[in-house]
Parts: structure tokens; C-alpha cells; sequence
């Protein structure tokens, strides 16, 4: 009798997870196309092209931090699972969001500011040089005020 339990219990639990796994493959498969379901489509309708610009840069290093958190967490035990409910509703949104964006970036005829050039061979800003003061004892052969004794006035 305790071998029918025993054997109902990991039929019962073989079930559940063959039915867990058919409900996340589900969600892997999941097209981008659902991704616009997420964000607000009149969100970008009133920026300038200085503030689009500004969110799509925003919004793709956010998109692929989250893409590299959801392939870190892949590598882990469990990490497939992991990946999709921390991570995947915010890269959904952030997709959606991006796509708008774009729209909105399109619609406007915005053009893309240009980098400032750097100014030295590394990229580093050079510093402006400093106007050289000079020490106390070096007065052009004049005698210093200060005290030679070390003693302070």
C-alpha cells in the first residue's frame, strides 16, 4: 500500500512539472510583437528631438543590461526560470517603450547630434594649463620676507 502512495506521489509531481515546463516554454516563445501591450503609445508625442534622443539612449542601455542579466542568470541552475520572471516583463516594456520612441523619433525627422571630437590623442580632455606663481623665495634676487629660523609670524 505504501508503494501505490509512494508511486501516485511521483507520478503526481512528474505531471506538475511536465505541465510547468509546457507553461514556460509558452512564455519563451513568446513574440516581440506583444511587447507595444506593455507601454504607453502617446508617451513620446510631446518631446523634442533633444529629449528622444535622450530616452532611446536611456532605454537601449537598459535593454541590454537587462539582456545581459537574463544571460547571466541562464547560466545558473534554474536560471532559465529565473531569467523570465525577474527580468522578462521589464525587457518586454522597455522593448515596447523603445518602439514608440523610434516611432516618435521618426515622426519628428530627428537627426542624431554628433559626438564632440576629443581634444587629445587618448580621448582625454586636455586640462588648461596654470599660470605659474611664484614661491616666496624666488623674488627675482630680491630678499625674501620670510623667516630663514623656520619660526612662523
Amino acid at each position: 500500500m505504501t508503494t501505490d502512495r509512494l508511486r501516485s506521489r511521483r507520478l503526481a509531481l512528474a505531471a506538475g512539472l511536465f505541465v510547468l515546463g509546457g507553461l514556460l516554454s509558452g512564455c519563451a516563445g513568446m513574440s516581440d510583437s506583444v511587447s507595444t501591450a506593455f507601454a504607453d503609445p502617446a508617451k513620446y508625442d510631446l518631446y523634442d528631438c533633444k529629449q528622444l534622443e535622450a530616452e532611446r539612449k536611456a532605454l537601449a542601455a537598459r535593454a541590454a543590461e537587462l539582456q545581459g542579466l537574463m544571460a547571466k542568470a541562464e547560466t545558473g541552475a534554474g536560471g532559465a526560470i529565473v531569467a523570465e520572471v525577474a527580468y522578462r516583463n521589464d525587457y518586454v516594456a522597455i522593448r515596447g517603450q523603445s518602439q514608440f520612441a523610434e516611432e516618435a523619433w521618426r515622426r519628428n525627422k530627428c537627426v542624431e547630434t554628433p559626438p564632440a571630437p576629443a581634444a587629445a590623442k587618448g580621448g582625454k580632455p586636455v586640462k588648461p594649463a596654470r599660470n605659474a606663481r611664484p614661491m616666496a623665495s624666488s623674488n627675482s634676487g630680491a630678499p625674501s620676507i620670510l623667516p630663514r629660523d623656520g619660526s612662523v609670524y
